[in-house]
C-alpha cells in the first residue's frame, strides 16, 4: 500500500488530475448503477478504467475514430434498450455514457471544464431516481470533488497540493450555503418542478387491489419502510388495535381476491360508521407507493388532511386521493379504535357481493360449513357463534404461522383447512371469508398494515412492509361489518407483539447480531430517525410548509406573491449587503497604496507598463525617461507622494496629493524620440 500511495504521489501532474477527475466521475455513477442498463455499466466502466490506464502509463489518447465507433455503438444500444433517445431513462444512460466518452479526449482545458459541467449534470440525474438521504450524502461528496476539480484547473502553474484546492473548494461550498439554503427556503415550490416521474416508482413492492394467495407473504421479505407514524402527544393505543386500513377485497376466483368494482358497492351507499370511545389523533409520512390509497389507522370518521390531494372516501372505509402517491406525503388525520360500519338490516342485493364463491370450487369447506350448520350445538346460531366456531377449529387443530408454506393449488380454501394447515395471513384470512360466505355469513377482505415498532430515537412508529397484512370484516344483523382477524388464533403473537416471521439476516448482519443482539437494532433505529429528520424537514418541505414560515414571521394570510416579494427582499438586501462589504473592505486598503494604484493605472493608460512592485521614484525615472519633459509634473508628483511616506518631517497630505493628482495634465502615448 505505501508503494502505490509513493508511486501515486510520483506521477506528472496532468495524470495525477485525471486520476483524480476518474474518481469523482466513478462516485457520481455509482448510485446510478441499478438504474442503467448493464452494457451501459459495462461500457462506461471499460472506458473510465481505459482512460486511467493511458494516464498512469503516459499513453497518447485514442484516435477519434474509437470515439465514433462506441458513440454508435451507444446510440443504437440506447435505442434497442428504450426504444427511443428521448425521455428520463435514455437521456441519463446517454449522458453517463457520453460522460464516460469525454474523458477519452481529456487534452485541454476546455475540454476538461466540458467534463467538470457534464459532472455537474449526470450528479443531478441521481435526484430521478433517489432523493433519499444517502444519496444526497453520496452527491454532496462528489460536488466537493468536482468544486475540488474546478479549482485545481485554474491552479496551472506549478503542482498545487490536491488539499488546497479541497480546502478553497469547501470554502465555496460554505459561502454558498446561505444562498442554497434561502433558496430552499423560500423558492415557490411549484408542480411539476419540485415532483419526481410517477414511474420513478415502478418496480416498488407494497399494497395491491388485488391479492392472490401467497403474494403477502412475499411482502414479509421487504423491510422497507411504508410509512411513519406521530401520534399526538405521544399516546399511542394497544398495537393489538394498530390495524392500518388499505384496499378491501370481495371478489374471489379461486385463487385470487379482487376489489369490487364502483358499481357493484353502490356508489350511493354511505360507510354508515358508528364510532365509540376517544378519538386518536396522529400524523401519517406515507412513503411513494404509486397508488392512490391513503393509509388510515381503522376507522376514520373524516378525509385525511392531505396537501396537494384531493381525498374522498369509500363506502368500505378506504380513503382514495385523486391521483397516486408518487413522493413522500404527510398528513394528519383522526381515528376511532372502535367502530361498527355497515347497514344493520340485510336489504335488497347490497350484500349479495359478499356472499359470491365461484361454483364448483372448495367443494370440502362448503361440507365443512355445512357440517357446522348441522351440528346441533350451532342450531339457530347467530353469525358470531359461527365466527367463534372457526376461531375455535384454528386455535385447536393443528394449524401453524409460516412464510413458507409451499405452492398452493386452485381450490387454497380446501388445501389450507384440510391438507396443509399451515400458511401466512392471507392463507389465514382467505380461507376464513370462504368458509363464511358457505355459512351465509356475508365477509370480505381487509388488506392493510398491523403493528409497527416505535423507534425510541425519534418516538415515531415505524411500519414496514413487513408489517403487511391481511384480515377479515364479518357482517352480522343488527351489528353491520365488525373486523376479525382469524391470523390471532393460530399465531397469537402476532397481533399486538412485536413478533413478526422474518427471512433469515444476511451474513453481515447476522454476524453483528451474534455478537451484540442489540447492536443491529439501535444502529437501525438511529439510523431511522436520522433519516425520518430528512423526510420531515426536507424532502417534505411543501408549499403549505413554505406559506407556515411566512405566517410564522408575521404574514396572515400568506400567498405565493408575498413569498415571491420576501425572496426578493432578501436578494436585494443580500447584494447591498455585499456591497457594503466591498466597500468597507476597500476602505481597509492603504490609501497611500491607492493612490499609488493610480498612477500606476494613468501611466498604463498612456503606454507606460510598470510592474506592481514599482516605487514611486523608480516609476518617476521610467516616466522621465519615456515623456521627457512632458512628465515633469508626473514626476514631481511621484517624488512628493514618495517624501509623504518616507521623509514625513515636511510632506503634502493625501488630500492635498489626491486634488494635485487630478490636476496633473497627464502625457499621452508620445515617447520622446
Amino acid at each position: 500500500m505505501n508503494r502505490v500511495i509513493r508511486e501515486l504521489a510520483a506521477l506528472p501532474r496532468d495524470a495525477r488530475d485525471t486520476l483524480f477527475l476518474l474518481c469523482v466521475i466513478g462516485l457520481i455513477l455509482l448510485p446510478q448503477i441499478e438504474n442503467l442498463p448493464w452494457w451501459c455499466t459495462a461500457i462506461t466502466a471499460m472506458v473510465l478504467l481505459w482512460r486511467a490506464t493511458l494516464a498512469v502509463q503516459g499513453r497518447s489518447l485514442p484516435s477519434k475514430w474509437w470515439r465514433i465507433a462506441l458513440l454508435a455503438l451507444i446510440l443504437g444500444a440506447t435505442y434497442a434498450t428504450h426504444r427511443t433517445l428521448l425521455g428520463r431513462d435514455a437521456g441519463v444512460t446517454l449522458i453517463v455514457s457520453l460522460l464516460a466518452l469525454k474523458t477519452l479526449e481529456l487534452r485541454a482545458r476546455r475540454d476538461a471544464f466540458v467534463v467538470f459541467f457534464l459532472g455537474f449534470f449526470a450528479m443531478l440525474t441521481n435526484f430521478f431516481y433517489s432523493q433519499s438521504l444517502l444519496t444526497a450524502f453520496t452527491m454532496l461528496l462528489a460536488l466537493l470533488g468536482l468544486l475540488t476539480a474546478l479549482v485545481n484547473a485554474h491552479m496551472p502553474v506549478g503542482r498545487p497540493p490536491l488539499m488546497q484546492a479541497a480546502r478553497m473548494a469547501g470554502w465555496m461550498a460554505l459561502a454558498g450555503a446561505p444562498i442554497m439554503l434561502t433558496l430552499f427556503l423560500l423558492f415557490p415550490r411549484l408542480a411539476p418542478l419540485w415532483g419526481t416521474p410517477s414511474d420513478a416508482m415502478l418496480g416498488r413492492s407494497g399494497l395491491s387491489n388485488t391479492m392472490r394467495v401467497g403474494t403477502i407473504a412475499e411482502l414479509a421479505l421487504d423491510d422497507r419502510i411504508a410509512a411513519r407514524i406521530k401520534f399526538d402527544g405521544g399516546r399511542a393505543p394497544p398495537q393489538s388495535q394498530l390495524y392500518f386500513r388499505g384496499p378491501v377485497l370481495a371478489q374471489f376466483d379461486g385463487r385470487e381476491w379482487t376489489a369490487l368494482p364502483s358499481w357493484a358497492r353502490g356508489a350511493q351507499w354511505t360507510p354508515n360508521l358508528r364510532v365509540s370511545g376517544e378519538p386518536v389523533r396522529y400524523e401519517v409520512t406515507l412513503e411513494a407507493s404509486n397508488r392512490p390509497w391513503l393509509l388510515a389507522l381503522d376507522a376514520a370518521q373524516r378525509p385525511p388532511e392531505a396537501p396537494g390531494f384531493e381525498v374522498t372516501g369509500t363506502p368500505d372505509l378506504q380513503w382514495i386521493a385523486n391521483r397516486p402517491v408518487t413522493d413522500l406525503v404527510r398528513y394528519r388525520a383522526e381515528s376511532y379504535t372502535q367502530f361498527q360500519s355497515g347497514p344493520l338490516k340485510r336489504t335488497g342485493g347490497q350484500l349479495q357481493a359478499y356472499l359470491a364463491l365461484p361454483p364448483g370450487t372448495n367443494p370440502r369447506t362448503a361440507a365443512l360449513a355445512a357440517e357446522m350448520r348441522a351440528d346441533p350445538a350451532l342450531a339457530n346460531a347467530n353469525a358470531q357463534a359461527f365466527v367463534q366456531a372457526a376461531l375455535r377449529r384454528l386455535r385447536t387443530g393443528g394449524y401453524s404461522y409460516t412464510l413458507e408454506p409451499g405452492v398452493y393449488g386452485n381450490d387454497t380454501a380446501d388445501e389450507f383447512w384440510f391438507d396443509r394447515k399451515e400458511g401466512f395471513c392471507e392463507h389465514i384470512a382467505s380461507a376464513f371469508v370462504v368458509l363464511m360466505r358457505n355459512l351465509n355469513i356475508p365477509a370480505r377482505i381487509v388488506t392493510g398494515y398491523q403493528g409497527g415498532e416505535l423507534n425510541g430515537v425519534d418516538n415515531y412508529w415505524i411500519v414496514r412492509q413487513s408489517d403487511a397484512h391481511a384480515w377479515a370484516e364479518i357482517w352480522q344483523e343488527g351489528t353491520g361489518w365488525t373486523r376479525v382477524d382469524p391470523t390471532g388464533s393460530v399465531s397469537p403473537g402476532r397481533i399486538g407483539q412485536t413478533q413478526r416471521l422474518q427471512p433469515q439476516p444476511g451474513l453481515i448482519a447476522g454476524a453483528f447480531g451474534s455478537m451484540s443482539p442489540t447492536l443491529v437494532q439501535n444502529i437501525r433505529a438511529a439510523w431511522e430517525a436520522v433519516n425520518n429528520g430528512w423526510n420531515q424537514w426536507v424532502l417534505n418541505y411543501t408549499q403549505s410548509r413554505q406559506l407556515n414560515l411566512l405566517k410564522n414571521i408575521g404574514f396572515k394570510a400568506p400567498s405565493l406573491e408575498d413569498l415571491a416579494y420576501v425572496l426578493l427582499y432578501l436578494l436585494v438586501g443580500a447584494s447591498l449587503a455585499g456591497a457594503g462589504w466591498t466597500l468597507w473592505e476597500r476602505s481597509r486598503h492603504d490609501p497611500w497604496l491607492r493612490l499609488l494604484g493610480r498612477a500606476r493605472a494613468r501611466l498604463a493608460k498612456a503606454g507606460l507598463q510598470l510592474p506592481d512592485s514599482a516605487p514611486p521614484r523608480q516609476m518617476a525615472q521610467a516616466a522621465d525617461a519615456r515623456f521627457g519633459p512632458a512628465a515633469q509634473a508626473v514626476r514631481d508628483w511621484l517624488l512628493k507622494l514618495e517624501a509623504q511616506r518616507y521623509a514625513p518631517a515636511t510632506p503634502d497630505s493625501l488630500s492635498t496629493l489626491r486634488a494635485e493628482f487630478r490636476r496633473i495634465a497627464w502625457p499621452a502615448d508620445n515617447p520622446r524620440g
